[in-house]
């Protein structure tokens, strides 16, 4: 049986996800010891079990690991938004998860969470009713977040292979979202008017923020292996996402919203998303969480619309925002 986990060191902790997990660690009778690793600084209130570490990912932490005796790694680090900056986009995501991942190594630590996405299966029109986790990774080129995360995850593949005494976890999470949500999708609403593409409205699927930590967690602590598909149950279409929200919805044609996207994103007068990023809003990507709640029993408790829901209810409606787009 392998050894318990006793000390977790968590990567991208001061961000959205990271936060979140660092408390719920925190206050686990098991964990002895959190390592939070981030560029940024961590929140001046926090456990006695919580040890910072101010650490740009692309640079090694492997005495950090072994010094503290860490037992298991959450990879969370990752430049969501890095805009036109397709380079440093690479260096970090991709470059920052191989330079930790080699840590790891270097430092004894036999267990890796990966937060990886379901963008990585690509929103296509040819996409099945559910994506399952032997469905063909294939994003959308020209996508870099989806781009960065299968690379990343053909790396910790490559890693687990070469080294049998390494176990890793990835987890395919759709987007997360609930109350305290600070993401670019929470971002994208602030907005008080959203594209659609004229005659398309995919079901999307959420996942409460409490559901994807408790499961990031459990992957961690019980040495969960494998590659698993993490998202709320039912779907919830983009258009009702539009109006929970308050926010006003346009649809435009395919013919004309892509190149304007396009457009826009070249001259910098919108920093969202090239046009690829449309395909999102165009094409499904709903995928199967059969696997995960059959061989893991993780089943979120919230749905996809309870989950945008909570967010929607936090958030500051239209008319409190101005007239600023």
């Amino acid at each position: 049986m392998a050894e318990p986990v006793r000390r977790v060191a968590v990567t991208g902790a001061a961000g959205y996800v990271g936060r979140r997990l660092v408390e719920a660690l925190a206050q686990e009778p098991r964990v002895d010891e959190v390592l939070a690793i981030d560029v940024l600084p961590m929140a001046a209130e926090r456990s006695p079990k919580v040890v910072s570490m101010r650490r740009d990912v692309t640079r090694p932490i492997a005495a950090a690991l072994s010094d503290h005796g860490i037992d298991a790694l959450v990879h969370l680090a990752f430049l969501l938004n890095p805009g036109r900056d397709t380079r440093r986009s690479r260096e970090v995501n991709v470059g920052g998860a191989e330079q930790v991942f080699r840590s790891c190594l270097q430092a004894g630590v036999r267990h890796v969470v990966y937060l990886s996405s379901a963008t990585v299966y690509g929103a296509r029109p040819d996409n099945p009713a559910a994506l399952t986790e032997d469905s063909p990774v294939r994003p959308v080129r020209g996508f870099r977040y989806a781009e960065d995360k299968a690379a990343v995850e053909s790396l910790l593949s490559g890693l687990v292979e070469r080294n049998p005494r390494t176990t890793a976890a990835v987890l395919r999470a759709c987007p997360i979202i609930g109350p305290t949500a600070d993401n670019f999708i929470a971002r994208a609403f602030s907005k008080p008017l959203l594209i659609g593409v004229l005659g398309h409205d995919p079901p999307m699927q959420l996942c409460h923020e409490d559901d994807a930590v408790d499961a990031i967690r459990a992957c961690a602590l019980e040495r969960r292996s494998g590659v698993y598909n993490l998202a709320g149950s039912r779907t919830i279409r983009w258009s009702e996402m539009v109006h929970a929200m308050g926010r006003r919805l346009v649809n435009l044609p395919a013919w004309i919203v892509y190149p304007l996207t396009g457009l826009a994103w070249r001259l910098r007068l919108q920093d969202d998303s090239p046009a690829a990023g449309l395909d999102f809003i165009r094409y499904p990507w709903v995928v199967s969480t059969e696997k995960i709640g059959r061989e893991l029993g993780i089943r979120p408790a919230l749905t996809s619309k309870e989950a945008w829901n909570s967010f929607a209810r936090r958030a500051p409606r239209p008319e409190t925002q101005g007239n600023t787009p």
